[in-house]
Formats: structure tokens, C-alpha cells, sequence
């Protein structure tokens, strides 16, 4: 059963900070995952896809995995409950998955879950030749200013060198308005919060 003391929900990292505080994590599911075979690598992968699907669409276990408060008994039930919702009779939860969150769990790292779910996925891309660009915005980007990033970024050298390109709209108000494009180890950032960071940053100098 998973515990249902009343707690504020940690919110799922962005891009950036995903890749500071969970790609160890990341790393080590896909290194370990790897090693074994690349069916093995499939498999936790959309095994994490379902954890990360659980996560967002039951409430109960959001709760649980961003309960920083639990006691070592209760992370272990709310875990083997997750395990068991999980299961299949033809395909049992791997224990590569079982172990990263039994690890996240110990760490008291359980809430970065999403964050390296999305790590370890873009590091299978990667490893499958797929650049994944993201595009974060204070809203969703209007469908003809999409299509015409996707057309600029496709023609990007580092775009060119993939196999393929997957672009992915994120949606954060903090931006406040324009953009910020994310792809491989690069950063554009074209937001007007980092506008009024420098504007700020400048004002603070002058005084």
C-alpha cells in the first residue's frame, strides 16, 4: 500500500537539471542495461516508460515517490506495491529496474525519478543515433512557429549527423516568454527571463 500522508509533490526536473543531479543514476541503469544486451536495454526502457506513465496518471503513487518523509518500511511497501502493479505474467518487472529505484530509494533520490527516466532515455537515443532537440516555452509553441523551428533545427550540422531528429515542446512559465532549445551538450537560450536576468545583472552593476 502506498503511504498517504498529505506531502508537496517534488516536480519533475527540467532538461538541464536532470542532467546535474540524476545522470549518475541515468547513467548506471544504462550502462548496467547495455552490458547485459541491447533487447535487455529495450526492455528497461519501456519499463521505465511505464513507471514514468504510473507516475503521472496515479495520483497515490506521484504522492509516494515525491515523499521525502518516509520511513525505510514505508518506501519498501509503497516500492513492492509499484512492483506489483507493474508485473506481468509474461513480462515480470527486470531487476535492473527494481534495483535503480531500490537505490534511488536508499539515496532518498525516489522524487528525481522522472528526472533520470528522461536522462536514460536520451541517452538511449543517442546510443540509436536519434538527436532529441527540446524546446521549452512559457506556453505551447503555435503549431506554424513549430514546424518552422523543426525545419531550422533539421538543417543544423549537429541535426544533420543523427539518423533522426525528434523535437519536443516543453512547456515552463518561468521562461516568460521566447525560448530555450536544448540539443546534445548545447544550450540556446532565447527566453526573456534570461533577458531580464542580464538586464538585472547589469542594473546591479551600475549602482
Amino acid at each position: 500500500m502506498f503511504a498517504a500522508r498529505a506531502v508537496r509533490t517534488v516536480p519533475a526536473l527540467g532538461n538541464r537539471a536532470a542532467s546535474s543531479i540524476a545522470l549518475k543514476y541515468s547513467n548506471a541503469i544504462y550502462g548496467a542495461a547495455l552490458a547485459k544486451s541491447p533487447a535487455t536495454l529495450t526492455k528497461v526502457q519501456a519499463e521505465l516508460a511505464s513507471v514514468s506513465s504510473t507516475i503521472k496518471a496515479d495520483a497515490a503513487v506521484a504522492t509516494f515517490i515525491g515523499n521525502p518523509t518516509l520511513s525505510a518500511k514505508d518506501r519498501t511497501a509503497g516500492l513492492n506495491s509499484l512492483y506489483s502493479s507493474l508485473d506481468t505474467k509474461k513480462q515480470p518487472l527486470s531487476e535492473l529496474t527494481k534495483n535503480l529505484l531500490a537505490v534511488l530509494s536508499e539515496n532518498g533520490r525516489l522524487g528525481e525519478t522522472q528526472g533520470v527516466i528522461e536522462g536514460f532515455n536520451e541517452l538511449v537515443a543517442q546510443y540509436q543515433g536519434e538527436l532529441t532537440v527540446t524546446v521549452t516555452s512559457a506556453s505551447p509553441l503555435p503549431k506554424d512557429i513549430q514546424t518552422r523551428l523543426e525545419t531550422s533545427l533539421k538543417q543544423s550540422q549537429t541535426a544533420q549527423k543523427a539518423k533522426s531528429v525528434k523535437v519536443v515542446n516543453k512547456v515552463n512559465p518561468s521562461v516568460l516568454g521566447g525560448f530555450v532549445v536544448d540539443f546534445g551538450d548545447k544550450t540556446i537560450d532565447l527566453s526573456v527571463q534570461s533577458r531580464v536576468t542580464k538586464l538585472n545583472a547589469v542594473l546591479q552593476q551600475s549602482v
